[in-house]
């Protein structure tokens, strides 16, 4: 199997059928498969994901959890398990990621992003520019600056930079055959976790081409993943701190500059809290 289209979903009746319609119309010359789990919804979308499921046999394959698969708590770790168990059952030698309330709007993105890879051994990764829109009607924009560089590296990530809509990815399947860093369970940041060890295996890519739509809405994690939520930048600290020791301290400088900016920031927010 040459690609994944990984998906995982909860309670996105309103969205799934965009997501699923912008990956069945992608125009490839090689096969791939759509691997989707469902968290136990408690809306129709595991219904709308059988419908699909039975007019599109073979295409499918679908993990539709009968409990949420955690964990609950804490609140910042929400659908991390379904995620795990979803990525380790792509078999795709690529994996485009998607999450269910996401879509994509140009039928060769999966054939552009292939492509690159297959041209570029030395690199891991290949994200694409994506439409921000707002669920309470704030103005639409691209995530990607116009500035934004062709290509990054683990530096880039270790500067604390986040520059990839996780709908823009397309990276080489490493989980076939590799566990996770032992350091990733304990990482809020999930897309990061998963970041940080494809860059350690090579190059990202990014193609300008606008291709997709990340949707934002009250329900989203990126609302728990605040800047203004000490228990998410303490456990972000951890993780930038682990994955600078799980690279043998080679980027030891930028790490140090990446904690000393946290060690701030959760000092001014300590202090605030005090003061309240």
């Amino acid at each position: 199997m040459k690609l994944s289209v990984c998906v995982p979903t909860y309670n996105h009746e309103q969205y799934i059928d965009q997501m699923l319609e912008g990956a069945l119309m992608q125009q490839t010359s090689f096969d791939f498969e759509i691997v989707i789990g469902d968290d136990a919804s408690t809306d129709a979308t595991p219904d709308i994901i059988r419908q699909y499921d039975a007019e599109k046999p073979g295409i499918i394959r679908a993990f539709l959890h009968s409990e949420n698969q955690g964990p609950k708590e804490p609140r910042e770790f929400a659908g991390r398990n379904n995620v795990l168990q979803l990525l380790k059952a792509c078999k795709g030698e690529y994996v485009a990621m998607c999450e269910g309330d996401d879509y994509w709007t140009d039928p060769l993105k999966l054939q552009k992003q292939v492509d690159f890879l297959d041209q570029n051994p030395d690199y891991a990764v290949c994200h694409h520019n994506m439409e921000v829109i707002y669920e309470d009607g704030s103005p639409s924009h691209f995530f990607n600056a116009a500035d934004q560089k062709a290509v990054s590296t683990m530096e880039d990530l270790l500067e604390d930079r986040w520059f990839m809509a996780t709908a823009s990815w397309v990276y080489r399947n490493q989980f076939l055959t590799e566990d996770f860093a032992e350091w990733h369970a304990k990482a809020a940041a999930g897309d990061w976790a998963i970041m940080f060890q494809l860059a350690a295996k090579g190059k990202i890519g990014y193609l300008p081409d606008v291709m997709g739509v990340y949707r934002k809405h009250s329900a989203g994690l990126s609302n728990v993943h605040a800047h203004t939520n000490l228990k998410f930048l303490q456990n972000r600290r951890e993780m930038f701190e682990n994955v600078g020791k799980w690279l043998d301290g080679r980027y030891n400088a930028t790490v140090t500059q990446t904690l000393q900016r946290y060690d701030e920031l959760l000092a001014s927010l300590e202090k605030i809290g005090s003061s309240n």
